[in-house]
């Protein structure tokens, strides 16, 4: 069976690091300036040319998106931004705007380009287009069904990219309106989106101003541009089918926490279909994972037909979660059967608590002592980014996260 690529966002170095070692395949990022995620921390030269370095020593690639809608004062730094990516030695540049990938393809002739989702690609015809223009993979837009996604790969020789899990944005493949209105100094197709699809909104008739008036029957408004998340674990047999050779998570926006529990649930189900095909099922903890993460409800988005009201959030924009990501394991002793563990949300004596290693596994247990860098007895671990060295009933590794479930 032709392997799959487990395609994971990392917004910042411990982003990056985590993907790599919950599973991914490679990683997609932004530098500091060029991408679509103006907020999302981002890489430096220096910080990227260690993430290459680091991903290579894993066999990984990094993908590097230059994804902006460019205008013309873009341009006056592009070439040189596009020659480092080469020097550096990125796999490839995640590029949406055809003036940018006509300067890619000058400027570093030998740096892999691919058309990312913003480009909206969907229809065989406009992966030609990009194919014969020297493209080596179309991240499809995400309106595009599987079905079509199908006669795509069957009509044109090019990889074919495809998200599986995240969040969806209302505008088509990400080109959004609303941000720009709203905003008259931050440009979402440039990087600093405000999220304006995620607002409330109510209906105001031209001839009654002042009065609001909800387009569901709920007095407080509607929030009708709220698209739930994606989520295709089932789909996974169908989108290999479909011919998608790599399969990505969006949320470099997202938390660390989000990042190793999303990518480690999709590298267990792409190694379950690898060994499976068409035996293939979903297991149930797989789900239990991803409700652990902060999210919005999960929908099918157009995998398999268009959305319907369902696949909308009407009542609200903030996220759920059934568990909170308090500790991050930083070392782990054989001998005392003891993690050091970095804080990251407040804990004490007392509770139970939730260990998810890199490798898959999940259990829990009740803390029952804990100790500071000084070696002295603590009851509560309460300064943020504190160490603490407290027992575990088994072995974790690094990079392990420490959970607890909300009350």
């Amino acid at each position: 069976m032709k392997k799959l690529e487990l395609l994971a966002p990392a917004g910042n170095e411990e982003k990056l690091r985590f993907a790599l070692e919950y599973g991914a395949d490679a990683v997609y990022l932004g530098g500091k300036a060029f991408g679509l995620r103006a907020y999302g921390g981002n890489f430096g030269e220096s910080e990227m040319r260690e993430a290459v370095r680091f991903a290579h020593s894993l066999g990984k690639k990094v993908y590097v998106t230059v994804n902006i809608i460019a205008h013309n004062e873009d341009l006056d730094e592009l070439p040189d931004y596009v020659r480092s990516l080469a020097e550096i030695g990125v796999d490839a540049a995640i590029v949406a705007d055809a003036g940018v990938f006509r300067l890619a393809r000058q400027v570093a002739p030998t740096l892999p380009l691919h058309v990312s989702t913003q480009a909206s690609t969907a229809n065989w015809s406009a992966a030609a287009f990009w194919h014969e223009l020297g493209a080596t993979r179309v991240v499809l837009a995400r309106e595009v069904s599987l079905a079509q996604t199908r006669e795509i790969a069957a009509r044109v020789p090019v990889e074919i990219e495809g998200f599986v899990h995240g969040a969806m944005c209302i505008s088509y493949s990400g080109r959004c309106l609303l941000s720009n209105y709203f905003s008259e100094t931050r440009d979402s197709n440039r990087g600093q989106c405000i999220q304006a699809c995620r607002y409330k909104y109510s209906v105001v008739e031209e001839q009654r101003p002042g009065q609001y008036f909800p387009i569901e029957e709920d007095k407080r408004g509607t929030y009708i541009f709220n698209s739930k998340d994606l989520c295709l674990l089932p789909f996974i047999p169908q989108m290999a089918a479909a011919g998608i050779s790599s399969f990505k998570i969006e949320g470099r926006m997202k938390s660390a926490h989000y990042v190793a529990t999303v990518t480690g649930v999709y590298r267990q189900a792409l190694d379950a279909y690898m060994r499976e095909g068409e035996a293939y099922y979903v297991r149930p903890e797989w789900y239990r994972e991803l409700e652990k993460i902060s999210h919005r409800p999960y929908t099918t988005g157009f995998a398999v037909g268009r959305p319907s009201e369902q696949d909308q959030v009407y009542t609200g924009s903030s996220n759920t979660r059934t568990h909170d990501f308090i500790g991050l394991v930083l070392d782990y002793d054989e001998h005392t059967g003891t993690a050091l563990v970095e804080q990251r949300n407040h804990f004490a004596v007392g509770e139970t608590v939730e260990f998810r290693t890199p490798e898959g596994d999940v259990f829990a247990q009740v803390l029952q002592e804990l100790r500071d860098e000084a070696g002295a007895t603590i009851e509560r671990a309460a300064h943020p980014r504190m160490q603490v060295r407290l027992r575990t009933v088994r072995p974790v590794s690094r990079h392990s996260l420490m959970r607890r479930e909300v009350n």
